[in-house]
């Protein structure tokens, strides 16, 4: 059974999508982007503080799901520059701790210009 998530807490989806879906006992989110979600304008304008959004809009939508990072199994990590990585790191390990599987790449453009994305499945 498959459930779409939602939270006003969080960015809308910008596009055809949920914020996450619960499959069965698993939570997929999509990526989210360092959103404000009270005026959907982009927070921030380097690296740490836009990972940081990204960071507390993922928790929203965990949290909506019934799930926190605790609980991530993997990660997908997208980065306009991987010269952010090092930053982007101190950011994510403050708020995933338990170390899931995760992959993180540089990309040649995200939406609106932002410099980071991450998506995380999780166990519901």
């Amino acid at each position: 059974m498959l459930k779409k998530i939602y939270t006003e807490n969080a960015p809308a989806a910008i596009g055809p999508y949920s914020q996450a879906i619960l499959c069965g006992n698993v939570v997929y989110t999509s990526g989210q982007i360092p959103i404000d979600p009270k005026t959907g304008a982009v927070v921030g304008s380097d690296i740490t503080a836009q990972a940081e959004q990204v960071m507390k809009n993922l928790a929203e939508v965990l949290k909506a799901a019934g799930t926190d990072f605790s609980r991530a199994v993997k990660t997908t990590c997208f980065l306009a520059d991987i010269a952010d990585f090092a930053a982007f790191n101190e950011v994510y390990a403050r708020y995933i701790t338990s170390a899931p599987a995760r992959s993180c790449v540089a990309v040649k453009d995200l939406p609106k210009g932002v410099l980071c994305e991450v998506e995380v499945v999780a166990e519901g």
